[in-house]
């Protein structure tokens, strides 16, 4: 597995179409009416990946194991939903099980599609929902502050210093500030605001490459502070309907495109939430593995089994690129280009690694 995201955003922004651009499928019903996601969708898509494929053509692997994303198209959040408004706090809970929030804005004007204000304002839309996540984590940070008070009492110092942090993130929230933002570490209690943001500007087929009035709204307010794409949640169905990657790309290039939306959201998913690739390659199967940057070995063997992890001994490194340009392992062996790492090893992207342990 990859990573997921949940989509979010107001009733009529796009998010569904885009879920369906991006999972290739039909699984949600893109309505034009507020509330049609009644349930969260949730689809995988296949992150691509060049590299592992050019792995398994020299290892002659009989299986491809590639990473995968998750994608959880969440109902439309309204004003109010902290307080149990249109769907509610139901909706605000399935965010809580996501790595990343994918924000989708409406940038686009169009008569026949309602907007549930009544009006194209992007910035507005974004402070709703950034209005209501925090008076749900205001809510939750809450509660969690009165158990680590008892805690606190006494005199744990785990509860101390997470009291204080709460107190931060708090204090934070109620000026409008999200948990992310707020200083000091949020992980610990979960929080809405606390998740990384990546907000998607959803425009017309015309603005796709290079946005627009409401697209640079967004850019100019929030550019600094996350990551903003532009994309055309019509365009991606029509790219998702094309299965030749020749026939994709000069579809693509013809619009003034480098790369689809899905391909966007991968590339600064991975960015944002510090991920990274290694893989494991033999005749039975290429393997892609993600892990979060900064991994030892142990903890990346830890990610195939727990018992790699436990038993770890060391691990054999070979480049991607030596392994294809020598023609696999045991030229690159030969040509003295493996190394032996211990536990001590910082993993690289790109990594292929054979793992040595105890049972």
């Amino acid at each position: 597995m990859g990573f997921n995201c949940g989509i979010v955003g107001l009733p009529n922004v796009g998010k569904s179409t885009l879920f369906n651009a991006l999972t290739q499928s039909a699984a949600a019903d893109a309505q034009n009416y507020p509330f049609c996601t009644i349930e969260p969708n949730t689809g995988r898509v296949v992150v691509p990946d060049e590299t592992l494929l050019k792995l398994a053509d020299v290892a002659k692997s009989q299986k491809i194991i590639p990473t995968q994303l998750e994608i959880v198209d969440i109902a439309g959040l309204v004003k109010g939903a902290s307080a149990g408004e249109g769907l509610g706090n139901k909706f605000l809970g399935n965010i809580l099980s996501t790595d990343a929030i994918i924000h989708v804005v409406r940038c686009f004007e169009n008569d026949d599609i309602v907007h549930v204000n009544g009006r194209i304002d992007p910035l507005a839309d974004i402070e709703t929902i950034e209005t209501e996540l925090m008076l749900a984590d205001m809510e939750s940070i809450e509660k969690q502050m009165k158990n680590l008070e008892k805690k606190a009492h006494g005199l744990d110092k785990n509860a101390i210093k997470l009291l204080s942090d709460a107190n931060v993130i708090r204090d934070g929230l109620a000026r409008g500030v999200a948990a992310r933002d707020a200083g000091v570490d949020a992980v610990p209690f979960n929080l809405l605001t606390a998740k990384p943001v990546i907000y998607v500007c959803n425009v017309d087929e015309e603005s796709a490459a290079t946005g627009n009035k409401f697209s640079d709204m967004v850019r100019e307010k929030y550019g600094d502070k996350a990551p903003v794409l532009i994309i055309s949640s019509k365009i991606e169905m029509e790219i998702a309907q094309i299965v030749d990657p020749a026939e994709r790309k000069m579809f693509l290039d013809d619009l003034g495109l480098r790369e689809s939306g899905l391909d966007q959201v991968i590339r600064t998913g991975y960015k944002t939430l510090g991920l990274q690739t290694f893989y494991t390659v033999g005749p039975k199967e290429a393997h892609a593995w993600t892990i979060t940057t900064g991994m030892t070995a142990p903890q990346a063997a830890g990610k195939i089994h727990t018992d790699f992890e436990r038993g770890f001994i060391r691990a054999e490194i070979i480049s991607p690129n030596d392994f294809i340009t020598y023609g696999g392992e045991v030229a690159v062996k030969e040509a003295g280009k493996m190394r032996l790492v211990g536990k001590e090893y910082v993993m690289q992207d790109g990594d292929i690694c054979h793992f040595l342990f105890n049972n």
